[in-house]
């Protein structure tokens, strides 16, 4: 008796859903894409039954898949997770338009597509779109070194950083203190990376106070989070560092941690004029690697090969 009651309950439940009209669940699913904290969460949802599948995947969904949701792993990287990043793609998601240009310009060697990729995304003002086409132009990734345009690089800089992107920001700072692709102005190019670097500080301090203790705020500044890396650069950084897929040979990763950045040719990538020893996709990669550990660890290179001799 207990067990029919119990089916009876089940069958009910079931009822309310189907009644449910096809509007309500396709809202309800579009908040979900959007909040989901990995691709997992939101695929599990789709994965209950049927009809939950055939309207998830419906472009009204996709399109506001959220940056989580769309954080494909490398080490989970399948022809799945790239056909799901193109129906998000189709259905016109300016995020995953990024995210895939950039796996497919790096990782999967392909830049003309994903360089176009990323500029369908730029062309709707999708900032991290812009700064990468920008880091893209300056060094001519993907084409030979008579390929860079420090002019369209700087133009491309320039949109993401009035679009509040902080890299973006710290790049055109030191573009303008070097005269690099555009008229140096050292004031300007100082008043920026001062902007930059108090947005950084108060994106930081906004994350320490969301921390809590119970019901008390953290006051130990030591816990304040590191600023947290770009699901992408992640892939990137995954992608090549697991072995999945060697360098060719001479080609260097970017050595700021939050990069991911590889090399698409020989020396393409500016070393540290000091130690030699480390190489930047960019000047604000420099830059925050300086600050983050290269200050301590760079060693002029003349003092770095002698001390072998002295020895």
């Amino acid at each position: 008796m207990t067990h029919l009651n119990k089916k009876q309950r089940l069958e009910k439940n079931h009822n309310h859903f189907d009644n449910l009209h096809d509007d309500l669940i396709i809202s309800i699913l579009r908040k979900l894409a959007s909040s989901a904290s990995s691709p997992s969460d939101f695929l599990t949802v789709l994965s209950t039954c049927k009809r939950l599948n055939r309207l998830g995947l419906q472009p009204l969904v996709l399109s506001k898949a959220g940056t989580q949701t769309l954080a494909v792993t490398a080490e989970k990287w399948s022809d799945s997770s790239h056909k799901f990043l193109k129906l998000c793609v189709n259905a016109g998601n300016i995020d995953a338009s990024y995210a895939l240009g950039m796996i497919r310009f790096y990782c999967l060697q392909n830049p003309v597509s994903g360089a176009s990729l990323m500029a369908k995304a730029a062309i709707k003002s999708h900032a991290p779109a812009l700064y990468s086409l920008s880091v893209i132009q300056f060094n001519g990734s993907g084409g030979s070194k008579t390929d860079k345009n420090l002019r369209a690089g700087v133009t491309l800089c320039a949109r993401s950083a009035y679009l509040g992107h902080v890299d973006a920001l710290r790049e055109l700072g030191h573009c303008l203190q070097d005269g690099y692709g555009v008229p140096r102005d050292v004031s300007e190019g100082r008043r920026l990376l001062i902007q930059a670097n108090a947005r950084e500080l108060a994106c930081s301090l906004r994350s320490y106070l969301s921390l809590k203790c119970g019901d008390e705020i953290l006051t130990d500044l030591s816990v304040v989070p590191v600023q947290e890396i770009h699901p992408v650069n992640r892939f990137l950084k995954e992608w090549f560092s697991s072995g999945r897929v060697d360098l060719a040979e001479g080609l260097r990763m970017c050595s700021h941690g939050g990069c991911g950045r590889p090399e698409t040719r020989a020396h393409e990538f500016r070393r540290c004029s000091v130690c030699g020893k480390v190489n930047y996709c960019s000047r604000g990669c420099q830059a925050l690697d300086w600050r983050a550990k290269h200050k301590i660890e760079c060693t002029p290179l003349d003092l770095w090969i002698a001390v072998p001799a002295e020895i």
